[in-house]
């Protein structure tokens, strides 16, 4: 939850009072006449469409760098590039039915221990928000009392830990491409009831595969029923959402951004000047950002059918996804930018956009890479401590017309003094520790019933928190005890995640390698070993993220 405006001007009053270095958003210590504004918006990537019977997942790459040079504080919400991908529905598609997978890399208000670098989130939500889940143990409620989405997602993998802040990608990663995408695989059976009440759930098990340079394969699961839950109330519905419908293959690819720090002020004349947070891409030595790379679609035949073989008693599956089963949507450059600068009370009209081809031209690298060109002219090639970047223009105009209003680049040097926009400082500004991520401890809980087989254990991440973790047998995780499954039902389950864990290794390419780019790395302290005779059929649940002292 970021704090109100007074709140963090009194701690930085405590830190100046303290002789602490202080580092404070612009509005802090900004002159009289300057104005905290904001500038958020969507970078739109058109794609030609495939084949409709590719309704099995997709995967793509996206690159993941530092989108601002300093981190803004818990205010700073974007997304990197990335997609929502909905049931398929028939025509007329029902009202008030929203529910989609559509997490990627990026920034959030709730993230607790951020940096410049992005982390993942798996992103489900369930019917018109109810619950979202970001990753095991992690969702839209943390009171465990009333969990909304933290019991939405399994852990699959026996070799990655997820941290409730979210998926760690290496520190310092700038412009590499991290490959993910969303395949479903049979590991449960369907169901005629759920929760007890004649309301069917199905068996798409909406797996995350990830492709980076140091872990390959699956790492979590939604579980059929959390889709299904929805439904309890609304039986009209039943049968609706992911854990029973294909998936729409055309999605919307986009990079959406909700705040990134701005200022503004009015000079003498009247005319409205403005500034943003140096804000970067990544950059090769042409001047470009390649920022996706092959979006592909997939229909059963992918990956579904010979591993609902091999459950079946037939032959191990490899886990390879086959590229006979997918389609890749070709990109033919074009696009856009909503990106506006405006104030946090601004109305619609008052929102008023950059002039963003002055400086960006989209384009098709080649027919399955999309980026961008930049105008030397106006963005400065930078090189930060992490790799070499695109900084966009940080000083703007507005230019009012009677149908259009604008911002226009300027120099700095065109910015009158007068304004003192040139002395705003962008940094991260003082905050108070962050609050730890915590389980439950009671002894009859999910966590403690049968609760864990080894552990505790700690790894420190790269973000400066510590994350404690426990080995579960992998049908005793918590989301698993409360998926409410039979015997019989957590039986079989445990029996094909056994398989998986013994034919499926973090090395092997699953979804089909990238044609250009290099791999991004995650946190390494993410990735650790099974103990012995824990190697098959066990999962690494964390249980505890806090700060490092």
């Amino acid at each position: 939850m970021t704090p109100p405006l007074p709140f963090r001007f009194a701690a930085a009053a405590l830190f100046l009072a303290l002789g602490l270095s202080v580092a404070l958003l612009p509005g802090a210590l900004a002159a009289e006449g300057v104005e905290e504004v904001e500038m958020s918006g969507y970078l739109l990537v058109p794609h030609e469409k495939v084949d409709e019977r590719f309704d099995a997942g997709f995967s793509m790459y996206v690159a993941a760098w530092p989108l601002v040079r300093e981190y803004p504080g818990n205010r700073f919400q974007t997304g990197l590039f990335g997609t929502w991908m909905f049931a398929k529905q028939e025509e007329p598609k029902p009202k008030n039915i929203y529910s989609d997978i559509e997490g990627g890399l990026g920034w959030w208000r709730d993230t607790r221990f951020a940096t410049e670098t992005p982390k993942f989130i798996m992103g489900g939500v369930t019917l018109e928000f109810d619950e979202w889940a970001n990753g095991p143990g992690a969702g839209k409620s943390r009171d465990w009392n009333a969990p909304l989405g933290v019991y939405g997602v399994a852990q699959l993998s026996p070799r990655i830990v997820w941290p409730a802040d979210g998926l760690n990608l290496a520190q310092g990663t700038c412009g590499e491409l991290f490959g993910y995408g969303y395949l479903p695989l049979p590991l449960t059976d369907p169901k005629s009831t759920t929760a007890g009440k004649p309301i069917p759930t199905g068996n798409q098990s909406w797996t995350l595969f990830v492709n980076a340079a140091n872990f390959k394969g699956p790492i979590a699961f939604f579980l059929p029923s959390y889709w299904s839950r929805a439904t309890l109330d609304k039986p009209e519905l039943a049968g609706r959402f992911l854990d029973a419908r294909p998936a729409e293959p055309n999605k919307a690819v986009q990079m959406e951004t909700q705040y990134v720090p701005a200022v503004q002020a009015v000079d003498a004349k009247g005319e409205t000047w403005a500034r943003i947070a140096p804000t970067s891409f990544p950059r090769n030595a042409d001047n470009e950002s390649a920022v996706i790379h092959q979006i592909t679609a997939y229909d059963k035949t992918a990956l579904w059918d010979s591993v609902a073989a091999w459950f079946d008693g037939g032959e191990p599956a490899s886990g390879t996804i086959d590229p006979a089963g997918s389609a890749r949507h070709r990109f033919t450059g074009g696009g856009g930018s909503t990106w506006r600068i405006y104030a946090p009370d601004a109305r619609r009209e008052e929102k008023v956009a950059l002039a963003w081809n002055s400086f960006a031209t989209p384009i098709a690298l080649d027919e399955h890479t999309y980026g961008y060109r930049w105008n030397a002219a106006t963005v400065t090639e930078t090189d930060s401590f992490s790799g070499p970047l695109a900084t966009l223009p940080e000083y703007y105009r507005l230019v009012k017309g009677e149908e259009k209003s604008e911002w226009v680049v300027v120099a700095a040097d065109e910015v009158p003094a007068e304004t003192k926009l040139a002395e705003v400082e962008f940094h991260t500004p003082p905050a108070p520790p962050a609050e730890p991520y915590v389980t439950p401890d009671n002894p009859d809980s999910l966590w403690k019933t049968p609760g864990p087989v080894a552990g505790p254990f700690e790894t420190r991440l790269g973000d400066g928190s510590i994350v404690t973790y426990a080995w579960y047998r992998f049908v005793d995780q918590p989301a698993i005890r409360n998926a409410n499954l039979s015997d019989d039902e957590r039986a079989r389950l445990q029996a094909r995640v056994e398989k998986l864990h013994r034919h499926w290794p973090i090395d092997r390419d699953y979804l089909p390698p990238p044609s250009r780019g290099k791999l991004a790395s995650l946190d390494p302290a993410l990735i650790v070993t099974p103990p012995p005779g824990l190697e098959a059929g066990y999962v690494p649940i964390a249980i505890r993220q806090e700060e490092a002292e």
